[in-house]
């Protein structure tokens, strides 16, 4: 429960959630609510991309940058808490103080992702999260950060704008009060489920409500036409048994011994 100075630490959630319950809602309770958790091959390589930023003997300083790796970060007035895979300071007249550090440093946030840039915007809402988290800790302002796609091998440059923003305070609103009540919500199946590393954990419970109308809806859908042309045809399994056509129409006859 959220109080005047924030949500309790036993009440905080992973800020990573953010990233599932953006692409589906159900996942993240899957996940974080019912603790249920599948690898695939898009996981495994995402957990090997973290492993080379989260690696703290990495941590440097190049000139009037310093580059610090898995900089754990919290919220209290969002109850969430998490790592940044990798947080560059610069030195800047709009940073702020660091301890051991001459100058003011000002802080640009960087999430290390596999694969391609997305239309959805979970990545971004979660380098978002770990902005907000930074300005509550470090008490600055941060405008911007990145978002780096291993296949593409380029920054996203991602701004923090107000929309963004209150994106990510409605979404962790939600999801406290989905925790709170130990609920994990239904959702439609869509062709992002086919990557889904919860697939085979999630999908039967899915199909159990459906109709056999609808399942087979489903199938003709998924199938662009294979299976109505499959449910088209007509298969005579009698022994000794044929099809004919007779004046536009199909009969079935019997050889005759």
């Amino acid at each position: 429960m959220k109080g005047p100075d924030g949500y309790s630490e036993e009440d905080w959630l992973a800020l990573s959630g953010i990233q599932h319950f953006s692409f589906c809602k159900r996942q993240w309770a899957l996940i974080h609510v019912e603790q249920l958790w599948s690898e695939n091959y898009l996981t495994t390589a995402g957990h090997l991309e973290h492993e080379r930023a989260h690696d703290y003997a990495a941590s440097e300083s190049r000139g009037d940058m310093l580059i610090m790796r898995d900089l754990r970060v919290y919220s209290r007035a969002l109850g969430i808490t998490g790592a940044c895979d990798v947080v560059e300071f610069h030195k800047s007249n709009d940073g702020v103080p660091l301890h051991g550090r001459d100058g003011l440093w000002l802080p640009y946030p960087i999430e290390y992702k596999h694969g391609k840039s997305k239309t959805i915007d979970a990545d971004r809402l979660q380098l978002c999260a770990e902005a907000m988290c930074l300005e509550e800790m470090l008490a600055c302002d941060i405008p911007e950060g990145a978002l780096f796609y291993q296949q593409t091998k380029r920054r996203e440059r991602v701004k923090f704008d107000e929309d963004l923003r209150n994106m990510v305070e409605a979404d962790f609103l939600q999801m406290h009060d989905l925790f709170s009540r130990g609920w994990t919500p239904k959702v439609k199946q869509t062709r992002s489920c086919s990557s889904c590393s919860l697939r085979d954990l999630c999908l039967p419970e899915l199909r159990k409500a459906k109709s056999a109308k609808a399942y087979i809806e489903e199938l003709l859908k998924e199938s662009g036409g294979v299976m109505k042309q499959l449910l088209n045809t007509l298969f005579v399994m009698t022994e000794d048994a044929y099809l004919a056509l007779e004046n536009d129409n199909v009969v079935i006859g019997r050889h005759r011994a």
